[in-house]
C-alpha cells in the first residue's frame, strides 16, 4: 500500500500527458449528445463515480444520478435509456452487475462508457466506448492509486466532453508529490486509539469523505460513517461527542466555504476535528493537514492522498496489515 501510495504523482502525471486519448472518447460522446448521465460503480469506483456526477451537473449542465445496479441483475428492470450516456467505473472492470447493467444500458439504447483500470477486462470489451486509466497494476486490497487515478480520468474525460484542453491539471503530478510530503504522523499518533470517527465534507469534496471513510473502516476497522456537511446538520450531528474524532474536507472553494458552519457545530459538540484540504488553517479544527490548492473541481484528487498515508499509518499503529484486511478481496464480485 505505502509502495502504491508513492506511485501516484508518477501516475497523474503520466494521465495528464495522455490527455489526447481521453479526448478522443470525448469525441465519440460529442456525436450522441445525451440528454442526462447515469453512472454505475461500487465501493472505491462509487465515490468517483459521485465525483464525476458532480462535474457532470456542474461543468456540463447536464443532470446526472448514480444508478441501483440491482434494479437490473435483480429486479429485472429495463429502462428505456435512449439519448442517455452511462458511464461505468470499475477499477477491475470484473464486476458482474455491473458488465450486466452495462450490457443492457446498451441494448436499452444507452452511450455506454466503460471506466477500468483492466483494458482487457469484459466491461471494458462490453461498452461501446472505453477509457484505461493506466495506474498499472495495483496489488494492494485498499485501492489509492487507481482511486486518485480514476477522478483524474474522469476529470479528463468530462473536461474534453465540454471542449476543455485538460490544462488545469497540467502540475497535477508535481502537486500531488506535494501533497505526499504533508506531516500525517500527529495525526496518526492523535488518532490511534479513537474508536468512532465521522468524515464530513460538501461539494466536490464529499467524494473524499466518503473515500475517507471507507480507507479507514477496510485498514483500520474503524466505525467510520461519512455524511455531507449539509446531511450532517439534519440530524446526524446530534450524536456527535467529545469522543467523536471528525474528519473534514475543507477546500479553498465553495464547497470548502460551506463546511464552516458545520465544524462550528462540530467544535461545539466537542468533537476533535481533523481538518484536511487547501483551507484547512482556516477552520477550527484541533489538527491540521495542508494540501496544494488548486481548481476546486480538481482538488479530491490532490485531497486523498494525506488521507491514505492516514489510513495506512493507523492500521500499521494498530497492529493491522493493510495489505491483508481480514475478510477482504481485490476483486469483490457481486449480483
Amino acid at each position: 500500500m505505502a509502495a502504491e501510495i508513492a506511485e501516484q504523482p508518477a501516475v497523474l502525471a503520466g494521465q495528464v500527458a495522455r490527455r489526447a486519448e481521453f479526448a478522443e472518447v470525448a469525441r465519440g460522446i460529442a456525436r450522441r449528445p445525451p440528454r442526462f448521465a447515469l453512472l454505475a460503480a461500487r465501493g472505491s469506483s462509487d465515490h468517483a463515480a459521485l465525483y464525476a456526477k458532480y462535474l457532470i451537473e456542474v461543468l456540463l449542465g447536464l443532470p446526472a444520478g448514480l444508478v441501483s445496479p440491482s434494479t437490473v441483475t435483480l429486479y429485472g428492470a429495463r429502462p428505456d435509456l435512449r439519448d442517455v450516456l452511462l458511464i461505468s467505473v470499475s477499477q477491475s472492470g470484473g464486476s458482474p452487475d455491473l458488465l450486466e447493467f452495462t450490457e443492457t444500458a446498451r441494448a436499452q439504447g444507452a452511450l455506454t462508457v466503460a471506466v477500468t483500470n483492466t483494458p482487457a477486462s469484459p466491461l471494458h470489451k462490453a461498452a461501446e466506448l472505453a477509457v484505461d486509466i493506466g495506474a498499472g497494476t495495483e496489488q494492494a486490497v485498499a485501492a489509492t492509486k487507481t482511486y486518485s487515478a480514476t477522478l483524474l480520468a474522469l476529470y479528463l474525460l468530462i473536461d474534453a466532453v465540454r471542449g476543455g484542453d485538460g490544462s488545469a491539471a497540467a502540475d497535477l503530478g508535481a502537486l500531488a508529490e506535494q501533497a505526499l510530503q504533508a506531516d500525517v504522523q500527529r495525526a496518526i499518533d492523535r488518532y490511534r486509539f479513537v474508536n468512532r470517527v465521522i468524515t464530513t465534507g460538501r461539494g466536490y469534496s464529499y467524494a473524499t469523505a466518503l473515500e475517507s471513510a471507507l480507507k479507514l473502516a477496510e485498514t483500520s476497522y474503524l466505525a467510520a460513517r461519512a455524511y455531507s456537511g449539509a446531511d450532517l446538520l439534519h440530524g446526524p450531528v446530534a450524536a456527535i461527542d467529545e469522543d467523536t474524532a471528525v474528519l473534514a474536507v475543507t477546500g479553498s472553494g465553495r464547497g470548502g466555504g460551506a463546511m464552516h458552519d458545520v465544524l462550528k457545530a462540530v467544535a461545539e459538540r466537542g468533537a476533535d476535528v481533523l481538518a484536511v484540504g487547501s483551507s484547512s488553517q482556516d477552520v477550527p479544527a484541533a489538527l491540521r493537514i495542508p494540501v496544494p490548492e488548486v481548481a476546486e473541481e480538481l482538488a479530491p484528487v490532490l485531497e486523498v492522498l494525506p488521507v491514505q498515508q492516514l489510513a495506512l499509518g493507523l492500521s500499521v499503529a494498530r497492529g493491522g496489515d493493510p495489505d491483508s484486511p481480514r475478510g477482504l478481496l481485490k476483486v469483490t464480485k457481486t449480483r
